[in-house]
């Protein structure tokens, strides 16, 4: 069955994928703003949220690359009338993503303090942070079986149900947060940092529950485990390798960031907290239209129509262009505003607010980069994404930070050299995208 590219073909999963994307970054969100305003260490705690909420983003983006390599693969055979080949595959990889998260838990949990002292972490915010990270820990298994369901709903060309799962999750993790971070007097203590961590934990059961639920009711698909390894479990391991060195180097730059931030005192690391869960929000938010182009972009593939994948990188171009244009708009008149959402602290206000115009001027070049980003992963080019982001990093990031914060620009050099690592990125899709598959359109 041909796939239509139209702005209704389009939108149907972008815009679920949007709603769905946003919610995980909305969680961290919310325990930013949360946290920062608490009466206890309000900086400190802020701080400890920002560093574990990196962190953990971090080691999820790694290992949830499965998730792409499904949506890649079962979308493929899904263009090429082919579903049945990768049936014993689904519940396969799915049980991959389980066993992995729980190693994760196993070595992270119990090296905690080791870990956050890497990022220059001391006294109280170690301590939050340690504590933090350990309840948080508990969801690795119930996210990566949740995000390899989402897969296999995207292979399908279906959004929806991923967005139904996600925006429970998040008005959910938002009441919960209210109600034991602050507690109910005579009721519910208080539970600071630690309430936080379990409204995620909680929030995150929840979802995959709900994701299980249409797993076995809307898809072919079901977990149960044969012997034999489906031959496209080699081909999915081999591009979710690829995908892993490929997000390693990408938290890595998060991480070196994070790092300095930390390295310049306690304000300077909550307003990095700040930038980097505004920034991730963002990207979440435009990075519905990519995954679109993930799903559209396998599914053409698989059905052989070039045209239609040309059409299809333009479209999502333009609409990722449009909402990045949107959200320079509003954040521009409310620039102020959004600060205080975060945090009442002067010293950290006045950080953030110096930086975050930075933040807002790479938008559209970050659209460009997370479109194609999300077509490439769609055809299977995990590759040379992964190559992509190694010279990104290395040779673009790296050193524009080294150099930045040489000459004592903080802040600033770190947002200079994400401008710089998008720049690659985005430049470097463009053009790959455009030397192999523009002439086969024709």
């Amino acid at each position: 069955m041909a796939t239509t590219v139209s702005f209704n073909t389009i939108n149907r999963l972008a815009i679920p994928a949007i709603i769905a994307g946003i919610a995980e970054p909305l969680i961290s969100l919310t325990d930013i703003a949360i946290i920062g305003n608490v009466d206890q260490d309000p900086v400190e705690s802020l701080a400890a949220a920002g560093i574990v909420g990196s962190f953990l983003s971090a080691i999820i983006w790694i290992v949830a690359q499965t998730k792409t390599a499904i949506s890649a693969l079962v979308s493929q055979h899904l263009g090429a009338s082919r579903l049945h080949a990768v049936k014993t595959l689904v519940p396969q990889a799915i049980f991959f993503n389980f066993l992995l998260s729980l190693l994760i838990y196993a070595v992270t949990a119990y090296f905690a303090a080791t870990i956050f002292s890497a990022y220059n972490a001391q006294g109280k915010v170690l301590n939050y942070a340690a504590d933090y990270y350990q309840i948080r820990a508990l969801g690795y298994p119930l996210t990566l079986v949740t995000f390899a369901l989402f897969g296999v709903f995207r292979g399908l060309q279906n959004t929806l149900w991923a967005m139904k799962c996600s925006l429970t999750g998040a008005f959910l993790n938002v009441g919960l947060d209210f109600l034991l971070v602050y507690g109910i007097e005579g009721w519910i203590p208080a539970m600071h940092l630690e309430g936080a961590a379990w409204a995620s934990v909680i929030a995150q059961a929840v979802m995959l529950i709900m994701a299980l639920y249409f797993f076995f009711t809307k898809t072919p698909f079901n977990l149960g485990l044969s012997r034999r390894i489906n031959p496209q479990m080699r081909l999915l391991l081999l591009m979710s390798g690829n995908l892993f060195v490929r997000t390693a180097a990408l938290n890595f730059a998060i991480y070196l960031a994070n790092a300095y931030a930390t390295g310049y005192g306690k304000n300077f690391i909550a307003a990095q907290s700040i930038l980097m869960n505004i920034w991730l929000f963002f990207s979440f938010f435009i990075d519905g239209y990519a995954n679109a182009g993930n799903a559209m972009g396998g599914r053409l593939l698989g059905a052989g129509d070039y045209k239609g994948l040309w059409v299809l990188s333009k479209k999502i171009s333009k609409y990722a262009l449009t909402i990045s244009v949107v959200l320079i708009g509003i954040c521009s008149l409310f620039y102020e505003e959004i600060g205080l959402i975060f945090s009442k602290e002067a010293p950290v206000l006045i950080l953030f607010t110096s930086v975050f115009w930075m933040v807002l001027f790479m938008q559209p070049v970050n659209a460009i980069a997370f479109m194609f980003d999300g077509i490439f992963k769609g055809l299977g080019e995990a590759k040379y994404l992964r190559n992509v982001l190694l010279s990104a990093t290395f040779l673009g990031f790296t050193p524009v930070l080294l150099i930045g914060d040489y000459f004592g620009y903080k802040l600033h050099a770190i947002w200079i050299a994400f401008f710089v690592w998008m720049l690659i990125r985005s430049s470097a899709l463009v053009i790959k995208f455009r030397r192999k598959y523009l002439h086969k359109e024709a």
